[in-house]
């Protein structure tokens, strides 16, 4: 539990620390999104080196996506993804129904706006761990849902891989 607080108190000092330069002048918005995202990315390639120095070789881009899942993403968030769907053809959505990196923000829209910014380190863990994989992604993070009287943000990660072809109809639900 002490773990899970200092994580969260770094990428919340980290993402103050970027738009603080930002406000210095230094960088503009986007910019700061792209630094993020790539601290993220080398962050992402290191962890799922560890990772997966031991475990078998996986079959097929959607072992691989249940491993981000399920294993991944319980390393770094303390728990499982709660819904993976697919198109089987390249596009992959995670959601997370309450994710940690976002209970700090307060509820309303006026916070939603912000959001952005604290999903982009995500954006990029997820991409850089799928890249030292062999999967070359972009992936895109939205809060599909503003949070009721308890602090518990869903968000959508949407992966588009360029493994083969990519189509953007008929998204079904992966049980993980």
């Amino acid at each position: 539990m002490a773990d899970e607080a200092l994580f969260l108190l770094l990428h919340n000092e980290m993402v103050s620390g970027v738009y603080k330069s930002m406000e210095q002048g230094e960088v503009e918005n986007g910019r700061c999104i792209t630094k993020l995202e790539n601290m993220g990315f080398r962050v992402g390639q290191g962890l799922i080196e560890r990772f997966t120095k031991d475990t078998a070789r996986f079959k097929d881009e959607l072992d691989i996506m249940k491993f981000i899942c399920k294993d991944f993403w319980t390393t770094v968030f303390k728990k499982q993804i709660d819904n993976l769907r697919t198109n089987h053809q390249g596009i992959y959505v995670l959601q997370d129904n309450k994710f940690r990196l976002l209970t700090q923000m307060s509820a309303g829209k006026q916070y939603l706006e912000h959001a952005s910014k604290y999903l982009a380190f995500t954006c990029g863990l997820i991409r850089g761990g799928l890249s030292n994989l062999g999967i070359k992604s972009i992936v895109t993070a939205e809060v599909s849902s503003m949070p009721a009287s308890e602090q518990s943000w869903i968000i959508e990660l949407v992966i588009l891989t360029f493994f083969g072809p990519c189509h953007l109809s008929g998204l079904g639900s992966v049980l993980i």
